[in-house]
C-alpha cells in the first residue's frame, strides 16, 4: 500500500470510504472517529488550561493534553495500518478453496488483520477514560465537546471490535481467537458503561 490515507484530505478520504475500494473501510472509519475524539480531548484541555477556576487541575490537564495528543496521532496512523493489514486478507479470500496453501495463508492474514483494530480498541478505551476525567476537570464552555468526544470514542471502540470479531470468528486457532474476544469483552464491559456515565455527567453540567 503506497498511499497514506491518514494524510488524505477529508473529502477524498470519505469518497474512498464511499466507493467499492476494499480500503479504507470500517476499520479506517473507526480509527478516524477515535482520532477525532482524542482531538476533542486536546481542545478541551487547551480551552481549560490557564483559567483560574480550574487552576487546581492544571497539572492533570497538562498530562491529559499530552495523552490526548499521543492518542490522536496513534489512532490516525491506524487508518493506514488497518488498510495495510486488510489487503493480504482480501487477496487470501480470492485463493481457490481447494488450494492446499489456502488455509495457512488465510490464518496468517486473519491474525494480521486483527492487530490494527485490536490496537484501535485499546486506544479508544484510553480515550473514553480520558474523556471521563475531562467531564469533571474540563471547562464548562467545552463540556459539550467532552460529550461528543465520549460518544465518538465509544462508537470507535465498538466499531473496531466488530472488525476484530468478524475475523476472529474465521480463525482455525480458537485459543488465539478466544483471547482476542475476551480482551475486547473486557474493554467494552469497562468502557461502554463508563462512556454512558460520562455522557450523563456532561448532560448534568449542561443543565
Amino acid at each position: 500500500m503506497e498511499s497514506s490515507f491518514c494524510k488524505f484530505p477529508l473529502t477524498e478520504l470519505t469518497e474512498l470510504l464511499a466507493s467499492k475500494a476494499p480500503v479504507p473501510g470500517g476499520g479506517g472509519a473507526a480509527a478516524l472517529a477515535g482520532s477525532l475524539a482524542a482531538a476533542l480531548g486536546s481542545m478541551v484541555c487547551e480551552l481549560t488550561l490557564g483559567k483560574k477556576k480550574y487552576a487546581q487541575y492544571e497539572e492533570d490537564l497538562r498530562e491529559l493534553l499530552s495523552r490526548a495528543a499521543a492518542l490522536r496521532t496513534e489512532l490516525l496512523a491506524l487508518i493506514d495500518a488497518d488498510a495495510k493489514a486488510f489487503e493480504p486478507l482480501s487477496r487470501a479470500y480470492s485463493i481457490p478453496k481447494d488450494a492446499p496453501e489456502r488455509a495457512e495463508i488465510m490464518e496468517k492474514a486473519l491474525k494480521a488483520a486483527c492487530e490494527p483494530p485490536m490496537e484501535m480498541a485499546r486506544r479508544c478505551a484510553e480515550t473514553v477514560e480520558l474523556m471521563s476525567e475531562l467531564a469533571e476537570k474540563g471547562s464548562a464552555i467545552a463540556v459539550s465537546d467532552v460529550g461528543v468526544g465520549t460518544q465518538l470514542a465509544r462508537a470507535a471502540l465498538l466499531s473496531a471490535g466488530l472488525n476484530v470479531r468478524v475475523n476472529a470468528k474465521s480463525m482455525a486457532d480458537r485459543d488465539y481467537a478466544g483471547a482476542l474476544v475476551r480482551e475486547l469483552d473486557k474493554l467494552e464491559l469497562s468502557c461502554v458503561p463508563l462512556a454512558e456515565v460520562t455522557y450523563a455527567k456532561v448532560l448534568a453540567r449542561i443543565g
